[in-house]
């Protein structure tokens, strides 16, 4: 285990159907009638995290809070912070500027609400805040938050802004908000993925847990991982009619998941957002 820096455990609470690869297949309109399996997922890290004594960050969906505030509440009596995954998982690039405002907006009352503390970050859904759409930063800013973990600065088809600082960074301007980009890895001239998510699941561990070792010794920075609950659920319902690569970056390896992140929180120091970037003033 690192003891000299400790890194960021963030988990974005949402279920399988709500994920972005799937919004083609699988229509908002529908969530209702699926079988929701994000309540029983978020309990086995409840539990995971607390034989760990381990306190994370959980970005959370305003529409899962509402279905599910008693889960909310286990969320914040365990310790954990909680944190904004906007209502609906509309991508930012989905959205005019009134409407990201009215979702950061509605979500951020919503979770206050059922969490009964303040709600101080937020990451946007599929990281899809780049240098086209940055105006989110001061919407966010003027909704009252405090930072935003919504840019990867790596190469990809779905997202990414590979010229982003790698590292927490104020953005230009007179924005106060804080940006928190997830982790990556700088290797010949490239960014590589370290943060988390699909990727976690598709590098073997080793490379996984020697990205983060980097990190922390080389860059001599804390380090942003990610992952969902529905990355610990082989058994979930299985999707038909999705293309190959939908397919393979969704079910890879979920019956390892949990065994490896079980490895990751014993081999490195982990702990909430606001008390690693905010410390000073949480």
């Amino acid at each position: 285990m690192n003891l000299m820096i400790r890194n960021a455990l963030t988990i974005d609470v949402e279920d399988y159907f709500q994920v972005s690869a799937f919004a083609r297949y699988i229509p908002r309109s529908s969530w209702d009638s699926l079988p929701c399996r994000v309540e029983r997922n978020i309990d086995r890290i409840l539990v995971l995290l607390d034989e760990h004594k381990i306190k994370a960050t959980f970005f959370t969906l305003g529409w899962i809070a509402e279905r599910y505030p008693s889960m909310v509440k286990r969320i914040v009596e365990n310790g954990h912070e909680l944190a904004s995954h906007g209502y609906a998982h509309h991508r930012v690039t989905e959205l005019s500027r009134g409407q990201f405002y009215d979702d950061i907006a509605r979500s951020k009352f919503l979770l206050e609400d059922i969490g009964g503390q303040s709600v101080w970050g937020y990451r946007a859904p599929s990281f899809s805040i780049n240098k086209d759409n940055l105006w989110a930063l001061d919407y966010l800013e003027e909704a009252g938050y405090r930072y935003s973990s919504s840019i990867y600065p790596v190469e990809h088809d779905h997202y990414g802004m590979p010229d982003a600082p790698r590292f927490a960074f104020n953005p230009t301007g007179s924005r106060k908000i804080l940006e928190l980009p997830v982790t990556t890895v700088r290797l010949l001239d490239r960014n590589f993925p370290a943060g988390g998510g699909g990727y976690f699941r598709l590098w073997p561990y080793a490379v996984s847990r020697w990205f983060l070792q980097r990190v922390n010794s080389v860059d001599r920075q804390p380090a942003i991982f990610y992952f969902h609950p529905w990355e610990i659920d082989p058994d979930q319902p299985r999707q038909v009619g999705i293309s190959f690569k939908t397919r393979f970056r969704h079910y890879l390896n979920l019956g390892r998941m949990e065994k490896r992140l079980d490895a990751l929180i014993r081999h490195f120091d982990w702990g909430r957002m606001d008390q690693i970037f905010l410390r000073q003033s949480v």
